[in-house]
């Protein structure tokens, strides 16, 4: 990684995705996480204050030490016991059906192999076991006009955020992936473009 990857962008991203703005929704996309909690691209650990009660630990996957020594206070405050337990998303070092619940907040645009990350969620999940998302990417097929500016600003996003893409289909990738959404609202977030803003927020679980 180099500098500006590395010491810049995830202080960017710590300004961007921490506005009031973005609170209510990451509150939530973390109601119904219970027990044992990985949480995939924690960042700074914006989350944190937004865990429910019924979390017992948290797994944190994050790659940036910039991100994770932001996210001390943060984790030193925490209720519920916060580890940074892996580095890579596409390969988890858990042992299947570790957990009971996954986290994933605007963390599938960025990661290189979004659906191997998808599927190492599934199989650390334990039966049952809930995912909860909250992803910006490809608008709804309505909007023919925020899907077109997404496909020609993509390239220039993943040069300035680092490799984030603008035009992910987030919900057929969490389906691609052996999980069935089983709660999902889509909607435009308040005062963003239209291109960098289109958010799929739920729940799934694997299927059956």
């Amino acid at each position: 990684m180099g500098y500006y990857s590395e010491h810049v962008v995830p202080r960017l991203i710590d300004w961007a995705c921490g506005m009031k703005t973005g609170e209510p929704i990451r509150e939530r996309a973390c109601r119904g996480l219970t027990g044992e909690v990985v949480e995939l691209g924690f960042g700074s650990g914006l989350n944190i204050r937004f865990y429910p009660p019924e979390v017992d630990s948290v797994a944190a996957v994050e790659p940036s030490d910039v991100a994770w020594r932001m996210a001390g206070d943060r984790v030193a405050g925490s209720r519920a016991p916060v580890r940074l337990a892996a580095r890579d998303g596409q390969r988890l070092p858990f042992a299947d059906a570790s957990f009971d619940s996954a986290l994933s907040t605007w963390t599938l645009c960025t990661i290189p192999d979004a659906q191997a990350a998808l599927r190492e969620i599934r199989r650390v999940l334990r039966p049952g076991g809930v995912l909860r998302f909250v992803e910006h990417g490809l608008a709804p097929e309505a909007d023919r006009g925020v899907r077109r500016w997404q496909h020609r600003l993509d390239p220039i996003q993943q040069r300035v955020l680092a490799g984030c893409h603008l035009d992910r289909p987030i919900v057929p990738m969490i389906t691609n992936a052996g999980f069935t959404v089983t709660d999902l609202e889509v909607f435009y977030e308040p005062g963003a473009p239209r291109i960098l803003a289109a958010d799929s927020l739920g729940s799934a679980r694997v299927a059956a």
